[in-house]
């Protein structure tokens, strides 16, 4: 059986650069992405063109539009970089020109140009669920977002402030704290 390898990590991305190549209907998915999760994201976008619909979602966040084709230049000062023009060469160079710089970088529906891909996330305050299918399946990702979406409750940001604020009182060393937390939550499965 093959086994998903990735190492889930949340991305402040508001203390980090993004930059999304490109400005059709694939950065639009992209961008709508990010910003849904994250809205004070700070991003940069360049294509030659924009689609209104891009344009549309790019006035809703932190994001600077550009008019221009890719160069290498563009990559300065960015953390994080989505390929997603319709070039396939281009994709390559920007992927092959982020590898040379240490740059997190996705190629947009080519996985082996990937170190990591965008799955399902499912958010309810200050809880946040990523789901990933090893860029298998998105389908298969955005189901098990409507399906957790639906199982957890609205309610389930009130528990984790009132366990912060629990969490706090508690005396003793890390591990006494764990063992406590983890006693005094350990229904909550049973209750999802």
């Amino acid at each position: 059986m093959e086994r998903n390898n990735l190492y889930p990590i949340f991305l402040k991305t508001n203390n980090l650069k993004v930059l999304i190549v490109g400005g059709g209907y694939v950065a639009e998915e992209k961008l709508t992405f990010l910003l849904k999760s994250s809205p004070d994201s700070n991003v940069t976008m360049v294509s030659p063109m924009f689609r209104e619909g891009t344009i549309t979602v790019a006035n809703t966040g932190n994001v600077n539009r550009i008019t221009d084709n890719y160069n290498i230049d563009y990559l300065k000062g960015h953390h994080i970089v989505i390929a997603t023009t319709d070039l396939p060469e281009i994709n390559v160079e920007i992927y092959r020109d982020c590898r040379a710089q240490d740059k997190l970088v996705n190629v947009a529906d080519n996985p082996p140009y990937c170190d990591f891909y965008m799955g399902g996330i499912v958010t309810k305050g200050n809880v946040k669920v990523a789901i990933s299918t090893n860029g298998k399946s998105p389908t298969t990702a955005k189901r098990l977002r409507q399906f957790f979406e639906d199982v957890i409750p609205e309610n389930i940001d009130d528990l984790v402030k009132n366990l912060n604020v629990y969490r706090k009182t508690i005396k003793g060393d890390f591990e006494q704290k764990v063992e406590k937390l983890n006693e005094f939550t350990k229904g909550l499965v049973e209750k999802l």
